[in-house]
């Protein structure tokens, strides 16, 4: 089996669970090198890893290069990809910055992997509530096709980066703290000070706001869902629309998705199409919570449900992780398809 030279840009949360995952579904690598703004030795599971600052290095003989940006940060690939890709390497990019070009591809290899190969050296991860989304969705839409969806999000806090579930960890241990000879009813469940990462206190708390707020009052997160499932099924039609809430959670998102199909089906006709989906897991008789994802490749989906008012119209309920299906997983499986 030919081995290929990879290169990691970024090593945050997203960035060393690439790294785990690389080394677990044993991917064919020759030569190894990591990045990040400035030089440094980190330790992932017990190995030893030199990380190179991006900005003295050179990039010849690298095949691939998977930019590992925390969802919302800019720069990275705006500045490198395109000086990877003058040197040969194919980029696959986690950041939002290349997703909605039009000569770029957006996959998830579960729904429209035939999209990698109209490449031109750079493919797009998509965001990772989307993400979530169409791998649920996708054998449903396949099927039966979708007329509309309304998915509610309950994103973690790790969506937002490490330092962001580390102020949930530390402002809950500050409530905690301050409480410790406190009965219920006197809780003071506020912390002191303003919060490290978010407008709003996350712990004991949850917000309705990720992303920036546009004109039409949605956020950019909400339009990610939109335009990015628009872009991935290749179906402008399906009408979309989304709320997103930032909750206590370290790991792993959860969905509740409202969806009516084109064609008539019914709730035998779904379970049949969520048992056959690539990358779910259909839960028939079970629930589901973000514990249960954390780690897991799939997507698990349960709670499917007819809505007894509207023809064709149903609910789900989802969880998946996401730092891994949701971002260093979908990457890796571009990586294994190319």
């Amino acid at each position: 089996m030919r081995k290929y030279n990879v290169a990691i840009v970024g090593v945050g949360a997203v960035g060393i669970e690439i790294l785990k995952i690389l080394r677990q579904r044993n991917f064919p690598i020759e030569n190894l090198r990591t990045f990040a703004r400035s030089s440094r030795t980190m330790e992932v599971d017990g190995q030893s890893y030199k990380v190179e600052a991006i900005a003295d290095e050179n990039f010849d003989g690298i095949d691939i290069a998977l930019f590992a940006g925390t969802e919302g940060a800019k720069g990275a690939s705006v500045l490198y990809a395109d000086k990877f890709i003058k040197k040969g390497a194919i980029v696959i990019d986690n950041g939002n910055d290349f997703r909605l070009k039009g000569d770029v591809p957006l996959v998830v290899p579960e729904i429209n992997k035939d999209k990698i190969s109209e490449n031109k050296g750079l493919i797009a991860n998509p965001n990772c509530t989307t993400i979530q989304a169409v791998v649920a969705l996708g054998g449903i839409y396949k099927n039966f096709g979708l007329e509309s969806f309304i998915l509610t999000s309950f994103q973690a806090t790790s969506g937002a980066g490490k330092q962001a579930a580390v102020s949930l960890w530390d402002e809950a241990k500050q409530v905690v703290d301050k409480n410790k000879d406190a009965d219920f009813n006197s809780l003071d469940k506020r912390i002191d000070g303003k919060p490290a990462c978010f407008d709003s206190q996350i712990a004991f708390n949850v917000s309705p706001q990720i992303g920036s707020f546009g004109e039409d009052g949605f956020t950019s997160e909400e339009w990610k869902v939109v335009n990015e499932t628009h872009k991935i099924l290749g179906d402008d039609s399906i009408k979309i629309s989304a709320t997103c809430v930032r909750v206590p959670v370290f790991t792993s998102h959860s969905e509740a998705i409202y969806f009516t199909t084109k064609k008539d089906a019914s709730l035998e006709d779904l379970e049949k199409a969520l048992e056959n989906s690539e990358g779910v897991k259909y839960l028939r008789d079970e629930l589901c919570y973000p514990l249960d994802a954390e780690g897991k490749d799939e997507v698990f989906v349960a709670r499917l449900r007819k809505d007894p008012a509207r023809e064709n119209s149903f609910w789900l309920w989802c969880v998946s992780d996401n730092l891994r299906k949701g971002a260093a997983l979908n990457a890796v499986q571009i990586a294994e398809s190319l």
